[in-house]
């Protein structure tokens, strides 16, 4: 008898364990650790600043202490917070937290969050850092406004009828890119009330490319890239002839990179099946033929510093510097992501048995006007015939980049 309870007793503690693994690969292919996590500080310990149009917005303490963080939540608590964003008090949340796709995450997958942060987690007393924003801005109730005009219930997953292996693995990429990665949080353009256009491929939106935050999310359907291709930039941020930097590579970095390798195929295969059908947003038809010296001046300056990373005709290097010919950052209309990446530089992320790559800045070391022509040389070379940046233009830039 005493061996039945013993043998009980480790089959019990099996399953917790397994139980608590898959929430802490949720926790983490969710960008629950990236964003509820503060560099220095302890784990979900919140304290990450995100700055907003309203204003700067610090996450929360999610950790299973009972006073700042979330420990008095019960389950019903907790999934009302994941799926709705509403706090147990019954105050909305920011959609800084992205609950509009996390409505989406399956019961199993939001129990095996739960049991994680309630077990898993180490209790935090780190206080809660107040929102900065200005008082009449900071009213929460019209956040249920908000809620009702621009999220849908959250779903209730239901087996799929179809056995045909391509079929299943499509519907896990999906269910993984639009609920716990919430991949159109950066990569569908926004509305006017900074609400996502769309939650999933039912709108040719969604996923069709959008600024953030100074940086460009390209257009992810019609990528025209291998899966292979996908699967390398999600694991380690870079492919044969691509790289991610910005905060795609902070991504990578805390989350895509503990994928696993089934779950990043059925990704790539989801995203590999999106059809393009319009132009990337924020792409505009511009000719070449107006153009003044400025592009053939900013060739010299190309040579002398970039060429030898990116080569001559911009093809890059193979497995390190990212081609730039028909490179999102020199495709997009808006040069600002361009710009940031001469003047401040760029690194690849860093993940297992990956070496980042980074690109020394630039900023001071050449004048304004030796930035704006390599900028109108890249853009004219590579950019396929992308529009002539002013000085005006790059004063603009300059700006807001600061």
């Amino acid at each position: 008898m005493r061996n039945v309870t013993v043998l009980a007793a480790c089959l019990f503690t099996a399953t917790v364990s397994a139980a608590e693994t898959h929430g802490e690969y949720i926790a983490r292919i969710s960008d629950c650790v990236a964003c509820h996590t503060t560099e220095g500080g302890a784990a979900m310990a919140g304290g990450k600043k995100f700055p907003t149009p309203l204003g700067d917005i610090y996450s929360t303490n999610i950790t299973p202490d009972k006073t700042q963080g979330i420990g008095s939540y019960a389950y019903e608590d907790f999934e009302k917070a994941v799926r709705q964003g509403i706090a147990k008090d019954g105050h909305p949340l920011y959609p800084a937290m992205p609950y509009p796709s996390y409505a989406k995450l399956s019961d199993e997958d939001v129990q095996a969050l739960y049991r994680y942060f309630m077990h898993d987690v180490t209790p935090s007393a780190q206080p809660n850092k107040e929102n900065a924003i200005p008082w009449l801005l900071s009213a929460r109730w019209p956040l249920h406004i908000w809620n009702w005009l621009f999220t849908d219930a959250p779903e209730t997953a239901v087996a799929s009828a179809k056995t045909d292996e391509n079929a299943v693995l499509l519907k896990r990429g999906a269910y993984l890119v639009e609920g716990p990665g919430h991949c159109g949080s950066c990569h569908t353009p926004r509305g006017v009330a900074m609400n996502e256009k769309a939650y999933s491929n039912a709108d040719p939106e969604y996923l069709s490319g959008a600024m953030i935050d100074g940086w460009y999310a390209p257009s992810l359907r019609g990528t025209g890239m291998s899966e292979s291709e996908l699967k390398s930039l999600l694991l380690t941020g870079k492919s044969k002839h691509a790289a991610v930097s910005g905060s795609m590579a902070e991504v990578v970095t805390q989350s895509t990179q503990y994928l696993t390798d089934e779950d990043a195929t059925a990704i790539a295969q989801y995203l590999l099946s999106l059809k393009s059908t319009k132009p990337e947003a924020g792409r505009t038809a511009a000719t070449t033929a107006s153009w003044s010296n400025s592009a053939e001046a900013g060739k010299v300056t190309y040579n002398r510093y970039c060429s030898t990373c990116h080569g001559l005709e911009g093809k890059g290097t193979d497995d390190n510097a990212p081609s730039l010919i028909r490179n999102p950052l020199v495709m997009v209309d808006d040069p600002t992501p361009l710009y940031r990446v001469i003047a401040y530089g760029a690194e690849t992320p860093t993940t297992r048995g990956s070496v980042s790559f980074k690109m020394p800045a630039y900023g001071g070391m050449l004048s304004d006007n030796e930035m704006r022509d390599v900028i109108n040389y890249v853009r004219k070379s590579w950019g396929e015939g992308n529009g002539e940046v002013s000085q005006q233009d790059l004063a603009g830039v300059k700006k807001a980049s600061h």
